[in-house]
């Protein structure tokens, strides 16, 4: 095995190893070809090449997601670096482990002039976890220090046994620093970046690597928490409700909800992304509120509860988060190993620990039977339910009819990764089968990166993946399919309404100039050609016999990925979706 030559490049390639940081994503560049030889160099590692580095980064958070488990980014000098900082944000607020790696010029060479040179100092600030710059090593390119007039780590005689001590200090802080930070990507399940300053010659290999100290074994905090507060305020308390936010698929988590639901008090309100499939909860939390306020015999204060027990990550509907922020709980506790945010405005406790713990010990206490909470709301839940069903069956090709027919025949088991704006909203209103898992990177919720990410989940994860997306979403994130990894079982549908169809829902003027152009944002694009260009298959669906005849097909193996674009109609799928609410809250006839 040969390794880079510069000390500082070496020293981080070990201690990624050290602490187990195995896939590494690398961008093109000339300044990080030290990283880049030394990571491709070492067989522990398993390195991928992905150019665009905003689609790497996001490559990187969806391997991460599935792995759960750091993943390594790559890149050289300049303004490459900041093309991962939507992808850090991502992780900052989804609790994704990456260790961004970037190549630097050295510190004497910054803000002279010259060329692909910024400022990378706390670039991603205050979006990271941990961050450093590394301090370059005096032993390599020693004599092109010493000639330069800027620089300030040499004396300009220094002898070589100062030379030798220097670089002995430096050693032992990049050391200690890449410990700290490496470490702390791994403890706080966020971002770090890692500043990595070299001079040039940039390309020599050598067989004899450097001797390094053994970091010192961490130790795990065990949080002690006192329970029985808690459990007699659970206990004495008629109307609970647990709301569940992004999630990861957790069967004893399941099993726990399912422990509790068996009291009568207590309401579990999920999303499809919560991945807890259980048929005494609320899964779909917009189907109980939206016709609520269209429902004249509906009181929101019987839906009110007195202790709210929320958990995972951000909440997609935010019709629960208008209900709670005017009709909040009289206690709100949080459940997370790491923060709590006031979404309700009323947090009262914050419980640092794993959901599974708090869930297993409010599961003692006593059953609340003569509470009426939780069946009063799933009768309401239930009739809401079958009207949406009666006037779906009834309504045209649309792109709500679209993700009914959807996610009625995937099948499973599979992984499926939802875009942000319309889909993961449509989504949320239909079931799954407990054989799906459901991502989407809710942390800031943004479309850049809903490709990339599917793509490097795709290649982490064993079963089948599946990505729903708009098309703004799809033709902003093109070089997502930039790479030589994607599976042939990978599967892109693309619901193309012509435009930002979500806009059409919300408050605004529609149909005027203003509008199409800056808004809903009106195109005549499809994928077809782009398919071909990044070696997808392609069928296209306008109907929705179109779609069960391309559906009959579409999932079954294949020698290359393939693309389905369902073409919506524009200007009735708002109307669609709005009728659907209001029809759910019609009264019954006589």
């Amino acid at each position: 095995m040969r390794y880079t030559d510069i000390p500082l490049p070496q020293t981080v390639v070990h201690y990624c190893q050290v602490h187990g940081v195995k896939h590494i994503v690398i961008s093109a560049g000339s300044r990080n070809a030290p990283l880049t030889n030394g990571f491709v160099e070492n067989p522990f590692f398993k390195t991928y090449s992905i150019v665009d580095e905003r689609a790497a980064g996001f490559f990187a958070l969806g391997m991460a997601q599935q792995r759960k488990q750091a993943v390594a980014l790559v890149c050289t000098s300049g303004s490459a670096l900041l093309n991962y900082y939507p992808a850090v944000a991502e992780a900052y607020y989804s609790d994704l482990p990456l260790v961004v790696i970037s190549a630097d010029r050295m510190p004497h060479r910054i803000d002279i002039g010259d060329g692909q040179t910024i400022n990378q100092k706390g670039v991603f600030e205050p979006h990271i976890e941990g961050f450093t710059t590394l301090k370059p090593d005096v032993s390599h390119a020693t004599q092109t220090l010493l000639d330069s007039p800027r620089q300030q780590l040499l004396p300009k005689n220094a002898s070589p046994s100062q030379i030798h001590q220097i670089q002995a200090e430096i050693q032992a802080h990049n050391e200690t620093e890449l410990d700290r930070v490496i470490q702390t990507a791994l403890e706080r399940r966020g971002p770090v970046h890692i500043n990595v300053p070299m001079e040039e010659p940039l390309y020599g290999l050598t067989d004899t690597p450097l001797p390094f100290r053994t970091p010192s074994a961490k130790k795990e905090k065990d949080v002690s928490i006192d329970w029985a507060p808690y459990q007699k305020k659970w206990a004495a308390t008629q109307r609970k409700m647990i709301l569940i936010g992004t999630h990861a698929p957790d069967p004893k988590l399941n099993q726990w909800i399912d422990r509790l639901l068996t009291d009568p008090s207590v309401v579990v309100l999920t999303e499809v992304n919560s991945n807890i499939p259980n048929t005494k909860s609320i899964a779909s939390i917009d189907t109980l509120l939206a016709p609520m306020e269209h429902d004249p015999t509906a009181d929101f204060q019987k839906l009110q509860p007195d202790l709210l027990l929320t958990m995972g990550g951000m909440i997609v509907s935010k019709k629960v988060k208008a209900f709670l922020r005017k009709y909040p709980a009289k206690h709100h506790w949080h459940v997370d190993t790491k923060k709590a945010y006031d979404t309700y405005y009323h947090l009262s406790d914050k419980l640092k620990t794993q959901p599974v713990k708090v869930l297993k010990a409010l599961s003692t206490c006593t059953i609340n039977s003569t509470s009426n909470y939780q069946s009063e709301i799933l009768a309401t839940y239930t009739r809401y339910k079958a009207k949406g069903a009666t006037y779906l069956a009834k309504q045209p090709f649309s792109d709500l009819k679209v993700f009914e027919t959807l996610f009625s025949c995937f099948p499973g088991p599979l992984q499926l990764q939802l875009a942000n704006s319309s889909p993961i909203r449509y989504a949320q209103l239909f079931s799954l089968s407990p054989q799906i898992a459901v991502f989407c990177n809710r942390g800031t919720s943004g479309i850049d990166g809903s490709t990339a990410t599917a793509v490097g989940a795709a290649v982490a994860c064993s079963t089948p993946t599946v990505l729903i997306t708009g098309d703004l979403s799809f033709f902003y994130d093109i070089n997502g399919l930039w790479n030589n990894y994607i599976p042939a079982d990978f599967r892109i549908i693309i619901i193309n309404n012509g435009g930002g169809g979500i806009f059409r829902i919300l408050p605004g003027e529609k149909d005027t100039p203003k509008y199409d152009t800056y808004f809903e944002t009106i195109h005549q694009r499809d994928a077809k050609a782009l398919s071909k260009a990044f070696g997808f298959d392609y069928q296209q669906a306008s109907s929705l016999w179109n779609l069960r005849w391309a559906l009959k097909g579409f999932f079954k193996p294949s020698q290359r990925p393939k693309i389905l674009e369902i073409k919506t109609p524009r200007t009735q799928n708002d109307v669609i979706l709005q009728h659907y609410f209001k029809a759910m809250a019609a009264p019954n006839e006589t």
